[in-house]
């Protein structure tokens, strides 16, 4: 993340006011689009992506009214595209965040960050309250929390083992310890493990990390600022060159058990691309920034491709840059969750970077023109249910900005030609600002 704090450096807007960050004013409604290549017969489904788009001015990027841009593929053919904000309960009521017992309300939600489907529900995210069930046809059915065992906000990056079905999860944001739960439900969605995780401060802790055997947490140096917070003078966290940084493990065997902590040097970590087990080690795969939120809640540091190896026998932490180039948003083929992953695709400016995650290199696929650079935004892969199953076998899909005529498509690369041309380009009738992250739902 790139773009700079607007407001600390005096400009008249900030930068997600501007450009293809500024919300759109409504929700529309399109069938049959128009669309330049062939869309694989294969990709029958729903691709559904979230981000902000506050109905009024917000002071910060992530903090405006939640909406989802899905488009719905099926025969070849983009069958319709839509957007809908989610609404919350707050979404037309002014809902305080905390109660004046100094609780958390944890309906009170904008709702903008993910999308995922697990266990039939397809849930709408944003890390301080509950997740939203909406429908794949965009309607918000309500708050869910697990059948009213969840009491705590849930992340908006839980992670679905791919073998065993389960999802995993945590929650942060209270002012009172624990400040960290770690949570995880079964296959069929019933919440089964609920304990603390003990962090010395309210940290914001945004990702984690899933491994076949083990639940890494990110205990990083930035940290709730209560005097930010009173003045509502954008997120309220800040660096802390006194907290420290420093993972968790803790073993899925063990879900109770102790978490074993191992020191790293200072930095934050918005998205992790990986990890996985290798005989006594961890290795952990993530967007690494040197510093953050010093001075302000901005974007002008650099996030780049690092690994951190966890040795469990010697309790010491290897580290290694993997790349410079500056990159957000990795995802990887979901299957290999947990497990050692090939590729990880990720967006650097006007291009997207598919790793090799066992060497680093990086292959690039690039969008638009030099006169009219294209702006791609978090892409999915999509396997191949035909094909091998591979990491190279399937699409990645992802909407991409067009300055040119101000509007977007929904792009589709295949994955064994991944700087070859889309094999499809579906014209969307409406610009789809850049947002956060999302997913394929398969039919």
């Amino acid at each position: 993340m790139t773009q700079t704090d607007d407001q600390a450096t005096g400009e008249a807007e900030p930068f997600f006011r501007r450009g293809n960050y500024a919300p759109v004013p409504d929700e529309i409604s399109a069938d049959e689009l128009p669309v330049d290549g062939a869309i694989p017969t294969e990709l029958h489904g729903w691709y559904l992506r979230n981000g902000p788009n506050p109905r009024r001015p917000t002071d910060h990027w992530f903090v405006g009214d939640g909406m989802i841009h899905g488009v719905h593929l099926e025969g070849g053919r983009a069958r319709w595209y839509r957007n809908r904000w989610v609404r919350t309960d707050s979404f037309d009521n002014d809902f305080p965040v905390y109660n004046p017992d100094g609780t958390r309300n944890l309906r009170s939600s904008v709702a903008n960050t993910h999308v995922i489907n697990h266990a039939g529900r397809t849930l709408a995210l944003v890390e301080s309250s509950l997740p939203y069930e909406i429908t794949t046809e965009l309607k918000t059915v309500g708050a869910y929390d697990f059948n009213g065992r969840l009491t705590d906000s849930m992340t908006a990056h839980p992670k679905i083992c791919p073998v065993t079905g389960e999802l995993h999860f945590f929650g942060y944001g209270s002012i009172f310890k624990p400040h960290v739960t770690y949570l995880r439900a079964d296959a069929n969605g019933e919440l089964t493990i609920n304990r603390p995780v003990d962090v010395p401060a309210l940290t914001m802790m945004h990702d984690f990390a899933l491994t076949a055997g083990h639940v890494l947490f990110l205990d990083l140096p930035i940290v709730f600022n209560l005097d930010i917070a009173i003045k509502g003078e954008g997120m309220p966290y800040r660096w802390d060159d006194d907290y420290g940084a420093r993972l968790g493990v803790l073993r899925r065997d063990d879900p109770f058990g102790e978490i074993r902590w191992f020191d790293i040097e200072p930095c934050y970590v918005f998205h992790v691309a990986n990890a996985y087990d290798d005989a006594d080690s961890i290795v952990l795969q993530a967007v690494r920034y040197p510093e953050l939120w010093r001075d302000n809640s901005g974007f002008d540091a650099v996030g780049v491709l690092w690994s951190w190896t966890i040795d469990l026998r010697t309790g010491t932490v290897t580290e290694r840059q993997l790349d410079d180039r500056d990159i957000e948003f990795p995802r990887i083929d979901d299957r290999r969750a947990g497990l050692p992953a090939r590729y990880a695709v990720a967006v650097g400016g006007n291009r997207l970077i598919r790793y090799d995650l066992n060497t680093g290199a990086g292959v690039e696929h690039r969008f638009g023109s030099a006169e009219s650079p294209g702006g791609p935004g978090e892409f999915v892969f999509v396997p191949s249910v035909s094909g091998p199953a591979d990491e190279s076998s399937g699409w990645y899909l992802g909407y991409v900005y067009d300055p040119a005529r101000d509007g977007s498509d929904l792009v589709i690369l295949d994955a064994a030609d991944f700087t070859g041309e889309p094999v499809a380009r579906v014209r969307l009738p409406r610009r789809v600002p850049y947002g956060f992250h999302g997913n394929w739902i398969p039919a």
